[in-house]
């Protein structure tokens, strides 16, 4: 019998931080299954989910607990099964967000204050900022992976999203994921 857990993974970025938690895993019988990682202001971030056998759950959080990764602080929570994570609600919509504007304090917030409101759930997100090309101003970029569910008024979202772009002076693209 099996187990998934969801570690979350954070550090001083140096070189062997990824190898040092993937031999505590390795070590206690685990299998890395997926993770997103990230170098994030000198620090290396990064959620992981892994399986391993059931008897070997405590020895392994004991490990992580006690620092067996090296400089490496690591959280351990349980992982829900496969199918009641990948089933999600009957009917539900994913769509692609896509945002870039001139970067200010509250960007992400407003943007999932209205996702939340129309009952998206967030499941994928990324941000960053860089440069504009002509006038070296400083751009804020985020694209998300959100699911709708099936009772959710698309265009009343639409309206929404677009007020605070117009708000925040930045661009904002919603579209379906195709096959999903």
């Amino acid at each position: 019998m099996s187990t998934t857990l969801i570690l979350s993974v954070i550090g001083p970025d140096r070189p062997g931080l990824v190898e040092s938690v993937a031999a505590v895993v390795a070590g206690h019988g685990g299998n890395w299954l997926e993770s997103r990682m990230a170098r994030l202001g000198g620090q290396f971030a990064g959620i992981v989910r892994i399986e391993l056998p059931r008897d070997r759950e405590s020895a392994l959080r004991e490990a992580l607990r006690t620092g067996a990764a090296r400089g490496v602080s690591v959280t351990v929570a349980a992982a829900e099964p496969d199918a009641v994570r990948n089933a999600g609600e009957p009917g539900a919509v994913r769509a692609r967000l896509s945002l870039v504007g001139h970067d200010r304090p509250g960007i992400v917030r407003q943007v999932t204050a209205v996702l939340a409101a129309h009952g998206a759930n967030v499941e994928d997100f990324s941000s960053g900022t860089e440069s504009a090309p002509m006038s070296g101003d400083r751009l804020f970029r985020a694209t998300a992976l959100v699911s709708l569910p099936p009772r959710t008024d698309h265009a009343a979202l639409r309206r929404a999203l677009e007020e605070i772009a117009e708000d925040l002076m930045v661009d904002v693209d919603l579209s379906a994921v195709e096959g999903a």
